[in-house]
């Protein structure tokens, strides 16, 4: 996937409170600033339940550091488990925006429909310690280990107590901390605070300390995602991608501006060595054109099955570690209370999975994420005649759930043409088979966007499709 989270904002969370949240900050021992980017985060949601799985890195020394995110209750230690990142790369890859390659068909051949769009590749103390805590308003709830961290659970009367509490226990805060802690201390919040043993960690390509996905679960009736605290790390956009799972529906969020992707756009062929380049360049100017203060919708699609996909769609395995089981799914409360859980069925439940993404900072995001439930999408498919496809994500309320960023070279038909009546522009795998699903070429996921350059490329130059939303003309290649 290569791109985990290194962005504190940490989480996210259902909570009904109006101020109900789950992110944070990075605090380190060292005396030298924790920074970060990107993030990621998994809502599983049915019902007034919710599983958030939450993945992160960070940029900084490589000193012993610590999480301190806000909670809406104490956490016990069986409500926290450590993933494997696995999971995460999946569901990124999944959902990611696609470049895929068609081959004009012989115009003089029966035209024969593209196979199915099947999957391709088919976790301090002491009498003095409480005295000094009982003094600054700070107390322990809870105390666990799980994985790489040791986890304390606090409660806090006042900000300042707790940022006195972090200090005197060698974290170094963050400027703005307390202002910014202040509002969810209003709300007895409680406090996660995850120190991490250094020891025990790995790096990424970019050098970038990995941690375990942390998952927890919640009842709630709403679902809410703060990113405020998550600013206090920021050394300058953050990139923050949501995927969030529901049975039936996808999401949006409730008060910011929703724009969709711009989908099935031709690209030259310079696309496919710097898809990455041509993407960011793209989100960037959507958002630009929503003002900045916008979430852009890149994919709503049933998580069984994918057109085309770059990566097999989830499975039951896939869906169990991010929470199916604490829903009533595979392994339901038996599973949550400890009982046995049922075997892993051959055709796994079905959840609509919508990936959100934003680019923001201090100017641009600075209240917390509201999500709702929204209309069935319909955009960035192929049809299945082999032309090109629908123009763009369409809502079909009542429909089905079938959008994606899908970006598309073509290349002419170059051979003889032997009959009266050609048919031209029909579209499959390349000559002499070797096709991927959906009778297309290779399907290349755009990943690790927070790292993709930026600059690099200029949509005016690379794009052959015209896209009125962001005044782009396109330049149609000529047969010749």
């Amino acid at each position: 996937m290569r791109y985990i989270a290194h962005l504190p904002l940490v989480a996210a969370l259902v909570l009904p409170a109006p101020a109900g949240a789950f992110c944070g900050f990075f605090v380190s021992g060292a005396d030298a600033r924790l920074y970060n980017s990107a993030s990621q985060v998994v809502l599983l949601r049915k019902g007034s339940r919710t599983v958030m799985t939450m993945s992160n890195n960070y940029k900084g020394p490589p000193e012993d550091f610590a999480m301190v995110v806000p909670v809406p209750v104490v956490l016990q230690k069986e409500q926290v488990k450590t993933l494997q990142p696995n999971v995460f790369r999946h569901i990124d890859q999944l959902s990611a925006p696609r470049l895929v390659e068609y081959w004009e068909q012989d115009p003089c051949q029966p035209f024969t429909l593209p196979m199915s769009m099947a999957p391709a590749g088919v976790g301090r103390g002491g009498a003095r310690d409480q005295v000094l805590e009982g003094k600054l308003g700070v107390k322990i709830e809870a105390k666990f280990d799980v994985g790489e961290y040791q986890v304390v659970i606090l409660s806090a009367q006042e900000s300042s107590g707790l940022e006195t509490w972090l200090r005197l226990h060698r974290y170094r805060i963050p400027p703005g901390a307390s202002e910014a802690l202040a509002p969810y201390i209003r709300d007895q919040m409680k406090f996660f605070v995850a120190k991490v043993d250094i020891r025990k960690v790995r790096r990424d390509a970019h050098g970038l300390v990995v941690l375990s996905p942390l998952r927890f679960s919640f009842d709630s009736a709403e679902l809410r995602l703060p990113v405020r605290l998550g600013l206090l790390n920021a050394e300058g956009a953050q990139d923050l991608l949501i995927y969030i799972l529901h049975p039936t529906h996808r999401f949006e969020v409730a008060n910011y501006p929703n724009v969709l992707i711009p989908t099935n756009v031709e690209v030259t062929h310079e696309v496919r060595d710097q898809f990455g380049s041509f993407y960011v360049e793209l989100f960037d100017a959507t958002l630009k054109q929503a003002g900045g203060r916008a979430v852009v919708t890149e994919y709503a699609w049933d998580t069984s099955s994918c057109d085309p996909c770059p990566t097999p769609p989830l499975d039951a395995s896939d869906l169990l570690t991010l929470g199916d089981d604490e829903v009533g799914g595979l392994g339901g409360a038996s599973a949550r209370q400890g009982g046995p859980r049922r075997p892993l069925l051959s055709a796994p439940p079905s959840y609509v999975l919508t990936r959100l993404h934003t680019r923001y900072d201090r100017n641009t995001l600075s209240e917390d994420l509201i999500f709702r439930e929204a209309p069935p999408l319909v955009g960035g498919r192929a049809n299945w005649d082999g032309t090109l496809g629908d123009p763009g994500g369409q809502v079909q309320p009542g429909g089905v759930n079938n959008f994606q960023g899908r970006y598309i070279i073509r290349h002419p038909w170059r051979g003889p043409v032997t009959c009266k009546e050609p048919r031209w522009g029909m579209w499959g795998g390349p000559p002499g088979g070797g096709s991927g699903p959906g009778g297309s070429g290779p399907v290349r996921p755009a990943q690790d966007l927070a790292h993709a350059p930026r600059g690099r490329v200029k949509l005016s130059q690379v794009v052959r499709s015209p896209v009125p939303s962001l005044g782009l003309r396109g330049q149609p290649e000529r047969r010749r």
